[in-house]
């Protein structure tokens, strides 16, 4: 038998929230702080959270050791198969020991399936216990989010807790109006304010195990119909679990120079497709 099985899950926060609403700014606050030492972070790119000001100390082709004592890592595959990875190599003294784990995902990523996992697969519930989910709503721009990106209204409903950044920014009549938006489409989880991404930690973990019936009726449906999709992707690569999956419409462009560019014109050139194709970024 093996003995690392018998230690205590490991709480799991999963941090979600829409492109742009301040998800990175949020974690970056939270691992400076002395309490986050021995964090576990799962992000799906290196590029979406900034480690230049945490110096790293070492890193491999997935991981970076970081001097505050996290641990951050990439998804090689998937959210299991890095769960699992990062749990063997805590056990075997590969990787250095960490007693959370955070994973922050994609501003466009459906949760519903990365829950399923985290709460369904059994390789992974007997490691791992989801602490609780923490979804960042943009102030200024969570409305207009809400109106057209349903991954955005699943992010929000499924959460334990709800940070409100940008407030500063927005005028108080839509801030108002959006907590009350957010209030009706989950009663139960608490609005706190962020301002430049500074929140107490101790407000989004150890909120105990993560219990779908208090949610909505919807949040309920939407992880039933993942058990599903689960249940017969068996025998497709579980192609029904893919946690980046988003419509279509929305692809990824990469622009390389040989010549570096300057500030000026990058700056200027961000501005002008803002303003022409701003509604498509």
């Amino acid at each position: 038998m093996d003995p690392t099985r018998s230690s205590p899950p490991i709480p799991v926060t999963l941090l979600t929230g829409f492109l742009g609403s301040g998800k990175t700014t949020v974690l970056n606050h939270i691992l400076k702080q002395p309490d986050m030492a021995e964090t576990a972070v799962i992000v799906n790119e290196f590029g979406e959270i900034g480690i230049d000001h945490l110096l790293v100390e070492s890193a491999t082709d997935d991981i970076v050791l970081m001097a505050s004592g996290c641990l951050c890592c990439t998804v090689r595959s998937d959210i299991a198969d890095t769960l699992l990875n990062l749990f063997v190599g805590r056990a075997n003294g590969k990787v250095p020991n960490f007693v959370r784990v955070v994973i922050e995902t994609t501003g466009l990523a459906d949760p519903a399936p990365i829950l399923h996992t985290l709460i369904s697969d059994p390789l992974v519930a007997a490691r791992y216990s989801l602490d609780g989910v923490v979804a960042v709503v943009d102030a200024v721009n969570g409305a207009t989010t809400l109106d057209n990106q349903p991954e955005a209204v699943k992010q929000a409903a499924v959460a334990d807790r709800l940070l409100l950044t940008k407030s500063d920014l927005a005028t108080p009549a839509t801030a108002e109006a959006l907590r009350a938006r957010l209030a009706a489409l989950n009663p139960s989880a608490p609005i706190i304010g962020v301002a430049h991404g500074a929140v107490d930690p101790a407000l989004l973990f150890n909120l105990g195990f993560y219990n779908p019936q208090t949610k909505s009726v919807d949040v309920q449906r939407w992880l039933r119909d993942e058990a599903f999709a689960a249940e017969h992707a068996h025998d497709h690569d579980h192609e029904g679990l893919d946690v980046n999956r988003h419509d279509d419409r929305i692809r990824a462009f990469c622009i390389v120079r040989d010549r570096p560019i300057s500030w000026a014109a990058l700056a200027t050139w961000l501005d002008a497709l803002a303003t022409m194709r701003g509604d498509d970024l």
